[in-house]
């Protein structure tokens, strides 16, 4: 029998990894993670954390904006406190995550890896470590428009981290990190330009959603640019020349390329041991199996039909975890898996759309947030829900415009992933008042 160094050994140590590799570890399965940078990935280092921290303040300063009068005095954002925040918050969590894994029992191994056969990875050009099997769960990167001058744009990484707001900002893309930051940055004093790629923004939520959205940024200044064709980006002193249209020119002090993000697949040594992937990920099948039978993908790395997000990554590497515990042999069954966009209002969503819901002959039910009494304690104005019924009057999806957005959705989970009946829902009582008690009684 073959001896190796690692029953389980996962390239990366994002979501797609610790979530599932610490309990794994922790039944005495040898475990080992392989990471180039900061041990979390991305969603703890310059994703999700940072830019929920970094919207914290929008979300104060609107709130007291609707209250003006009941409540005196005005409030601005102090971009560098606000950075400065950011990063005291999530200063921590890498070696909180390195101990967690290692408490575990789970050895870390840092550097570049790269397989060289299906039980072998090369760290560095010079230790050789082998597994049993691998997990690869390197996740994405930010993508890079392709025109001239492209090395002038900084990514949502830079962005987090500047120091000072720049006085004119022009964003690349309308989709999610795109209208993030523009609502972050707006609401900081910059002055924001979205150049779309289409006449969309959000294109994944209900247009009508995203248009209330959109409406409400451009009051506050936001220029958007539709179909923008960015052909190049050039320097011009202390400013950048952005391309885009029938050779318009925009000068700003900052462009943040927002154009997506790309998967991981590159440089590891895929083509050497036979792992199959697109340009969207690597091919997996229900087992999360990779075209090698002992290597598995986990996250966003993975070309899949699932949101490429946080929580559809945790869900796979506990999924992996318990097959590896031989607790779980069956293929991966995904629960509901929502989506927010943390603009302010938010859009959130789960289960099926208001498109699909159409199509289906389905119930749909129509909500006004101003209309709902607990939403007039904060006086939100801008807002919709939408509560879509098959024909047995289940729950079978949901979606929301409002500042509570992320709240409500939340909140309706059970009666989507759980299928709950009338009388069911009925024996839920949550707290009063609430945002809970006001989604549910929508049911």
């Amino acid at each position: 029998m073959t001896k190796y160094d690692y029953d389980v050994l996962y390239l990366g140590s994002g979501h797609a990894t610790f979530d599932g590799a610490i309990p794994l570890a922790a039944t005495g399965v040898k475990v080992g993670v392989i990471e180039s940078g900061l041990i979390g990935g991305t969603c703890p280092n310059r994703g999700c954390n940072a830019k929920i921290t970094l919207d914290q303040p929008v979300v104060l300063t609107r709130l007291a904006e609707r209250l003006n009068g009941v409540v005196n005095g005005d409030l601005t954002v102090d971009w560098s406190a606000n950075v400065a925040n950011k990063q005291a918050v999530i200063d921590g969590l890498p070696k909180m995550i390195a101990g967690l894994m290692t408490q575990s029992g789970i050895t870390l191994l840092n550097g570049n890896g790269v397989l060289i056969d299906n039980h072998t990875i090369e760290i560095n050009g010079q230790q050789r470590v082998t597994g049993d099997k691998i997990v690869l769960s390197m996740g994405q990167r930010p993508n890079h428009i392709d025109v001239p001058g492209t090395e002038i744009a900084h990514d949502s990484t830079d962005f987090m981290n500047l120091k000072e707001l720049p006085k004119h900002l022009a964003i690349l893309g309308s989709g999610y990190i795109s209208m993030e930051f523009a609502t972050i940055a707006n609401a900081a004093g910059s002055d924001v330009t979205v150049l779309m790629h289409g006449d969309t923004a959000l294109r994944q939520f209900y247009q009508p959603f995203v248009k209330q959205v959109v409406d409400n940024l451009s009051t506050r200044g936001v220029q958007f640019v539709p179909q923008a064709n960015v052909s190049g980006l050039e320097e011009n002193g202390d400013q950048v020349i952005v391309t885009y249209g029938d050779d318009e020119a925009l000068a700003v002090d900052y462009v943040l390329d927002a154009t997506g993000r790309i998967p991981n697949v590159e440089n590891l040594g895929l083509e050497t041991v036979g792992v199959d992937y697109t340009e969207k990920g690597i091919t997996v099948n229900d087992h999360l199996q990779t075209s090698v039978d002992n290597i598995y993908a986990s996250g966003d790395v993975i070309d899949k039909t699932q949101p490429k997000l946080t929580p559809t990554a945790i869900f796979e590497s506990k999924y992996l975890s318990s097959v590896f515990q031989g607790k779980e042999v069956g293929p991966i069954n995904y629960p509901v898996i929502p989506s927010v966009v943390f603009t302010s209002p938010r859009i959130a969503k789960a289960g099926v759309t208001v498109e699909y819901a159409e199509q289906k002959d389905c119930k749909i039910v129509r909500n006004h947030i101003a209309d709902d009494w607990y939403r007039q304690v904060d006086k939100q104005t801008i807002g919709d829900s939408f509560l879509m019924f098959d024909d047995d009057q289940k729950l079978v999806g949901a979606t929301e415009v409002s500042e509570k957005a992320d709240d409500a959705i939340n909140t309706l989970l059970p009666a989507l992933e759980f299928h709950l009946d009338a009388k069911q829902i009925g024996r839920i009582v949550p707290l009063f008042p609430s945002i809970g008690a006001s989604a549910w009684e929508k049911l």
